[in-house]
């Protein structure tokens, strides 16, 4: 493997069996439990006592369906409830595959930690659903929290964090720049965006001179563990978004005024690496308060894949202090 992996995790996958052929969507959906089996296990042996927090599952009305969010809500020994920041969170699966599962322990961890009530959420995937469904599936859950929010012992004006984790921060970026032009926002905007290894731009984008550099990582990357350029490609085809359209490709935006603060993780062995260090540029030079963490040698979904190796721990302590700083920057 030419590709520039840390030691560690070259020794890992080194290990792991070649596959006979690229996983289809279905393949990847029936295998998911196993896929995120060790990330499941590691979550669930940190997480914090059931006495400390509340789990509430609700449904979500979009658009004549109806979406899981799973609401998680620290614990309150007073009679009169406590009111507490709030997260919306949506995971990753490249559009097509995921769940509420694959971070809900974890998030367990950061609801107790913080004291901050979680609404992770499932929307409709692709290629059932095309672009534009899911995110505005992503948009309609963000307003339906708050919305909700008093039911949750949540109150935006403590804190109103959007965050993701790949596909998942992809919708993160969009539905901060969609919130930042809604009335609807207006008297309570989100106050953070947490954004996991995302996708910021589409290959097939008329791409402006600046930002060219973002394609590199694409051909660097190509045979990346856990996400290569054939993966992308098929999770692009099957979501069939508009390559152009700035609600998909977050770094074509007209302007990034005016957006919160952000923390961005970006893994080095990814194929979407340059185009999340495109977008920490593009939100720094707009006057936005961002913290980037980068990972050298280190795949995408690599925490999932290996979550007890030492970059991986230090991806999982980032997002906890990246947490922590979204919720101090609050004005």
């Amino acid at each position: 493997m030419s590709l520039c992996l840390d030691p560690e995790i070259f020794a890992i996958v080194s290990r792991w069996p070649t596959p006979d052929h690229p996983p289809t969507i279905q393949e990847l959906r029936d295998n998911e439990s196993t896929f995120f089996a060790e990330a499941t296990k590691w979550q669930k042996e940190n997480a914090p006592a059931d006495s400390e927090y509340n789990v509430e599952d609700r449904m979500i009305p979009v658009d004549g369906a109806q979406n899981l969010a799973r609401c998680l809500i620290p614990a309150s020994s007073d009679e009169t409830p406590t009111q507490y920041p709030l997260m919306v969170w949506f995971h990753g699966g490249g559009y097509c595959v995921g769940s509420i599962n694959m971070d809900d322990h974890y998030l367990r961890q950061l609801c107790v930690k913080y004291r901050i009530v979680v609404v992770s959420v499932e929307y409709r995937l692709a290629p059932e659903y095309p672009f534009p469904i899911g995110h505005n599936d992503a948009y309609e859950s963000l307003k339906w929290a708050v919305t909700n929010c008093a039911s949750l012992n949540a109150s935006p004006s403590l804190g109103l964090i959007v965050g993701g984790c790949s596909a998942g921060g992809n919708l993160a970026a969009s539905v901060a720049l969609r919130a930042r032009d809604d009335p609807f926002f207006s008297t309570q905007p989100i106050t953070g965006q947490l954004i996991q290894v995302p996708q910021t731009i589409h290959p097939d984008a008329s791409i402006p001179e600046k930002y060219r550099s973002v394609s590199q990582s694409w051909t660097e990357c190509a045979h990346a563990p856990l996400l290569s350029r054939n993966d992308l490609d098929m999770f692009n085809v099957s979501l069939k978004a508009d390559p152009n359209d700035p609600r998909f490709s977050v770094l074509l935006a007209p302007n990034h005024a005016g957006l919160p603060p952000a923390v961005l993780q970006i893994a080095g062995a990814d194929p979407l690496r340059d185009e999340g260090l495109a977008y920490s540029k593009a939100l720094n030079d707009a006057g936005v308060k961002t913290k980037a963490e980068f990972y050298p040698g280190f795949p995408h979904g690599g925490h999932y894949a290996m979550p007890r190796a030492a970059l991986s721990q230090r991806y999982y302590q980032d997002f906890e202090q990246g947490l922590g700083w979204l919720l101090q920057r609050i004005e």
